[in-house]
């Protein structure tokens, strides 16, 4: 059984949130960095450039590992990587290998283990099952997991993907160039939260100049 919290502990309850600035707190607030986010969008959409961008900013509060699932360590990924600049951020950032799930639990099991870990993407963990999503997020209760997921008509790929996106705390659409992002952590008075995320300016202006 649960352990009961009384109505004042909920209410005077501390809560560790990052405190972003700029682009990434109109987008996300001031998120707690624990829990899930899902990222989703299709090929060409700028998805793998946002993904790059948000575990660089990232870095700026905890260690991150990035489970490069479906292209491993390729040339594709090393030419996304120098572009955002990672090598500013140094040891702050690690890159798995097509690392398995059990791999992963035994590396997060570990002290000094990262803080962040981005899954990409998640329908490259076959068999997955929403049991192991629950477990992991349950089993690692301080560490943030970022799952990215194709698209398919404006939703995540498949049904997995799409429990995840409704389990999120931070939910993530990437299109055109732009991520318009869903956040919990909006704060509607003070403008944090909630705003679409500019991925690569010139590249939106061109996607959406026909569309507005």
């Amino acid at each position: 059984m649960g352990r009961a919290i009384s109505n004042k502990n909920v209410l005077t309850a501390k809560f560790e949130v990052a405190e972003f600035d700029g682009a990434f707190l109109a987008s996300f607030g001031k998120p707690e960095l624990r829990g899930a986010w899902i990222i989703y969008g299709g090929s060409g959409s700028g998805k793998t450039s946002f993904v790059m961008q948000v575990c660089k900013y990232l870095t700026r509060f905890r260690r991150v590992a990035y489970d490069s699932l479906e292209q491993g360590l390729s040339l594709s990924l090393q030419k996304a990587w120098e572009r955002a600049g990672m090598e500013e951020v140094g040891n702050r950032i690690i890159l798995l290998n097509k690392e398995s799930l059990k791999d992963l639990r035994l590396r997060l099991a570990k002290k000094q283990s990262p803080d962040v870990v981005v899954v990409d993407s998640v329908h490259y963990w076959l068999g997955l099952k929403m049991s192991d999503y629950i477990n992991l997020r349950n089993d690692f209760p301080d560490k943030l997991f970022i799952f990215v997921s194709h698209e398919k008509g404006g939703q995540p790929d498949g049904k997995l993907a799409q429990k995840i996106r409704y389990d999120s705390d931070i939910k993530i659409r990437v299109e055109g160039y732009k991520a318009f992002v869903t956040t919990r952590y909006e704060v509607a008075e003070h403008g944090e939260g909630g705003a679409d995320f500019i991925i690569w300016e010139q590249g939106a202006q061109d996607y959406w100049v026909d569309k507005m």
